[in-house]
């Protein structure tokens, strides 16, 4: 049995009688996950700047915002009433008091009070605060129970003391962050800047306005990208429409300003789609030339000999809009060294068919956090599903059944 076995495994190692080999397969898109990755490291961040309060919204902390003075300042009032010293009752000394913003009022000693607003600083020797509605002044006195010590004081440095960390590097200036700010002190910030995004429009069959006629169709990537990356993060400089002009597409690309170019269609290799020979004759390089996505998967990553990345979009809509949040999304996290956002799941309503080998994107509503309502209308020309959408999910190759868990992707919101 073991000669039998030897002999006819030297029989099909024979090269002689081996079967011809198959011819190499074309390298295979990456799949999904492996495309995000690739585009988040295929840009480092932009170099920091310093921004007045009033112009760094929307941008990211660049440093650790550490405080440059005690929060709050020093003792102030939480309530308008009177700042008291001791038990009562009590001599008042000032007819008016103490004012937000003006000096300390002179200090007490026991027995002693003085009316106080609130925010204003608590004189030396007061033990508490009296709220107003607690409290009785009449002809010089002050009566009402005695507040326990430190009654609605707000103490010095009881938000934070000089040279604590109030926000970590990579947080994204929100008015909340910028009022913390001001608190503490600053006057200007230093943050990673907002990347600026230059969209290109292509396409001869597109209208700009009216109804679609004669073969040629409404642009909706115009409208839509633009806006679609201001919410991702960038700053749009300007949507321009250049339609199938191969040298308008070359000057336009040569002389950028932006940080990120965004182009829509042309991503195919029809007659007419020139975005991958222009960027050939420029010598760009090619990161990613196609996705395992549905819909978008001849979307395209491509960085031009100055180091601008490029994101090629597929000239459908919903398949643009994948192609928007599976390279452009994390581009521009990396441009702007903002952390990736934490993964979410949900399980599925109902069963998605899945494509055999690809991920594919599906809009979902998720009328409760656990759950994901897949939507009709979904096919990579419509646009009727994103727009009632509130996520995308991730479905596997093969599909997914209801009640499985999948990934999310929660849409951007202006």
């Amino acid at each position: 049995m073991i000669d039998e076995f030897d002999d006819a495994l030297a029989l099909a190692n024979d090269p002689r009688l081996a079967p011809p080999r198959p011819a190499p397969r074309a390298e295979a898109d990456p799949a999904w996950e492996a495309a995000r990755a690739t585009a988040h490291r295929a840009v480092a961040p932009l170099p920091p700047r310093r921004l007045p309060l009033d112009l760094a919204l929307g941008h990211t902390l660049a440093a650790p915002l550490t405080a440059l003075t005690d929060l709050p300042a020093f003792d102030t009032s939480a309530m308008d009433g009177w700042a008291v010293a001791g038990p009562g009752p009590w001599t008042l000394t000032c007819a008016t008091g103490a004012l937000a913003g003006a000096p300390a009022a002179g200090a007490l000693t026991d027995g002693e009070a003085v009316p106080i607003a609130t925010g204003a600083r608590i004189p030396d020797g007061a033990t508490a605060v009296l709220r107003a509605e607690h409290g009785s002044a009449r002809a010089g006195r002050l009566t009402g129970a005695t507040p326990q010590p430190g009654a609605d004081v707000r103490a010095r440095g009881q938000e934070c003391r000089t040279g604590a960390e109030l926000l970590p590097a990579r947080t994204p200036l929100t008015p909340a962050a910028l009022g913390l700010a001001a608190a503490a002190g600053y006057d200007q910030l230093a943050v990673r800047p907002r990347p600026r995004a230059e969209v290109l429009v292509l396409g001869d069959e597109l209208l700009f306005r009216g109804l679609p006629h004669d073969g040629r169709i409404r642009d909706a990537l115009g409208p839509m990208t633009g806006p679609w990356l201001t919410a991702l993060g960038a700053q749009v400089l300007v949507t321009r429409r250049l339609g199938d002009d191969a040298d308008a597409l070359r000057e336009a690309l040569a002389t950028s300003r932006a940080d990120l170019i965004v182009t829509t269609g042309s991503t195919a290799k029809g007659p007419m789609d020139h975005l991958r020979g222009v960027l050939a004759a420029l010598g760009a390089e090619l990161l990613i030339s196609g996705v395992a996505v549905r819909p978008g998967h001849p979307m395209l990553l491509a960085e031009l000999p100055g180091g601008v990345p490029l994101v090629g979009l597929p000239g459908n809509p919903l398949a643009a809009v994948s192609g928007l949040l599976t390279l452009a999304e994390p581009l521009l996290r990396a441009l702007a060294d903002r952390p990736p956002v934490p993964e979410r799941a949900a399980a599925l309503t109902g069963p998605v068919t899945g494509h055999p080998r690809d991920t594919r994107l599906v809009p979902v509503e998720t009328p409760d956090p656990g759950g994901a309502r897949p939507l009709s209308y979904a096919g990579p020309a419509m646009l009727r599903g994103i727009a009632a959408a509130s996520a995308l999910a991730v479905i596997p190759p093969g599909g997914a059944e209801a009640r499985q868990r999948v990934r999310l992707l929660d849409l951007p919101h202006p």
